[in-house]
């Protein structure tokens, strides 16, 4: 069962080539700050343009830099069953603790087909699977009888829901039972997504303030309503500003005022408009990330 504030790792580039070096000392330095676990190669890390080598190298160069200090969850979705499965093996190769799998996008397969997806993922490797259900990005929504179908599967363990529906952990925790993981993959709500019977957030917010989002979930978890609540309002013009346009940009941008790393994206992607670096500057000084 993971709990806390695993965190959505940005990749960063230097001239159109990921920044080994730059990543690891990040990786390094969320793990000191408190983050309580790593998820390397998701929608935050622009898995979409890595390349398959990109991808299998950043994961393993997570991997090894966390040397088991915190769990690492490899992001290894496709809309392609078998580039998934090959993700997942190697996940599972270079030692990730857990893997998490988008839901198929593009290809708008039915509830069927999501079923035979995962199914497929999971026989292929003895990792723990985490489902990623985000309607906003794939198109399509996993049911509650599907999920629940695959929960029956022993290595489906959980759930990054980004749906913005506080009423799913509630319903998820009824029907599927409250040792299945659900973890909110929206920093914004993740208060009240842990009061509906969540366990943690992967977060966006988290690569630039790590430190606080981790004390958040401590506190929560220590039963401190208050405290959790307090850093939950001081953060929340971050956690908005994240997401003013196409996230991982806004993340980048203030990632590169804090000194972390460029704000580089690739294709599609471009840098932010001056309206978005305007106001990811100003929610990062109210919150003190900057003088």
């Amino acid at each position: 069962m993971y709990k806390g504030s695993f965190v959505a790792l940005i990749t960063p580039f230097k001239d159109g080539q990921v920044d080994d070096a730059t990543y690891q000392s990040f990786v390094d330095w969320q793990i000191k700050e408190g983050t309580h676990g790593l998820v390397p190669c998701g929608t935050t890390g622009e898995s979409p343009t890595l390349t398959h080598e990109e991808h299998k190298r950043v994961t393993e160069s997570c991997i090894s830099v966390a040397a088991g200090r915190v769990p690492v969850m490899a992001g290894a979705g496709s809309n392609s069953t078998a580039e998934a499965i090959d993700l997942a093996r190697h996940a599972q190769k270079a030692g990730a603790d857990s893997i998490l799998v988008v839901t198929p996008y593009y290809n708008k397969p039915t509830q069927a087909g999501l079923y035979a997806h995962y199914k497929a993922i999971h026989d292929a490797v003895d990792l723990p699977v985490f489902i990623y259900n985000i309607p906003g990005r794939s198109v399509i929504d996993m049911s509650m009888d599907t999920m629940k179908r695959l929960a029956e599967l022993p290595r489906i363990a959980g759930l990054k829901d980004a749906t913005s529906d506080l009423a799913r952990p509630i319903a998820v925790a009824k029907e599927i039972g409250p040792d299945f993981c659900q973890l909110s993959g929206e920093d914004a709500t993740a208060i009240p997504f842990l009061a509906a019977g969540g366990h943690g957030c992967i977060s966006v917010t988290a690569n630039i303030a790590p430190a606080k989002v981790a004390a958040q979930h401590d506190a929560w978890n220590a039963g401190d309503v208050a405290r959790a609540m307090a850093i939950q309002s001081e953060l929340i013009g971050i956690h908005k500003s994240m997401f003013v346009e196409t996230s991982p940009g806004p993340v980048k941008y203030a990632a590169k005022l804090m000194g972390i790393c460029s704000d580089e994206l690739r294709l599609p992607l471009v840098e932010v408009s001056e309206a978005t670096k305007i106001a990811v500057e100003s929610a990062l000084r109210h919150a003190g990330l900057i003088d």
